[in-house]
């Protein structure tokens, strides 16, 4: 005997506060849930379930996480059945949009007040890395930020952070202070002893130029550790 598969209610027949689209339309977007969101991403959904019943099976896949969401390549995202090619490329894009919109608010050049101003300016480039990257932040004497600058990329383990380099960016950036930064792929946020000689190096290093190190934050997928917090700078 042949089974059937019964076809899922097409979105077109929900009542129209119902659908994602129509809902962003009528009460606006921060109504709508993360899994509405994606349904509209998709765009459409399968022969046999919604792009609302897909954006959730998608999310599931991950732990209902955007962040693990964002790590996956397009062949990870294409083993959750019904994600074909078109599809993961959209949720990957929108992902990548909505990570370049925070990097973009340096363009303001807001003023640090603490690690967690300088936390959020670089945890969205650096937070969800499989390597480890240095970068700095180049400050005016109003704490305002001037640029951001990538020093190094490494492996997993570590990465490279020349004195000469970070310096050299900062004299020719006309910064007064700099801010130190770098990721940890593995999650641990407390710094290796290597971090520490590298915060002291260049900290003093700084006083020589009149250029402050102010801290030297360590970014990971959960959170971040200041040197400068912990009394350690």
């Amino acid at each position: 005997m042949k089974t059937y598969e019964k076809p899922v209610l097409s979105i077109k027949n929900w009542a129209e506060e119902d659908r994602p689209r129509e809902k962003l339309l009528l009460k606006g977007k921060n109504h709508l849930t993360d899994a509405e969101l994606i349904a509209i991403i998709l765009g459409t959904g399968t022969r046999v379930e919604s792009a609302l019943s897909l954006a959730k099976k998608l999310l599931s896949h991950v732990h209902n996480d955007l962040h693990e969401l964002g790590k996956l390549t397009p062949a990870e995202l294409m083993k959750v059945k019904g994600v074909g090619q078109a599809k993961a490329v959209s949720v990957l894009a929108a992902i990548e949009i909505g990570r370049r919109r925070q990097m973009s608010d340096i363009r303001e050049k807001p003023k640090i007040t603490s690690s967690l101003d300088a936390y959020k300016i670089m945890a969205p480039l650096l937070m969800d890395l499989p390597h480890e990257e240095f970068w700095i932040l180049l400050l005016n004497r109003a704490n305002r930020v001037l640029s951001r600058e990538q020093i190094s990329q490494g492996g997993v383990t570590g990465t490279v952070a020349d004195a000469k380099i970070i310096f050299r960016k900062a004299l020719e950036g006309k910064a007064t202070s700099i801010l130190l930064f770098h990721n940890h792929p593995s999650g641990n946020l407390r710094p290796s002893q290597a971090d520490i000689d590298l915060t002291k190096k260049l900290s003093e290093a700084g006083k020589n130029l009149e250029i402050t190190v102010l801290d030297h934050i360590i970014i990971a997928e959960r959170g971040y550790y200041s040197f400068a917090d912990e009394g350690r700078i």
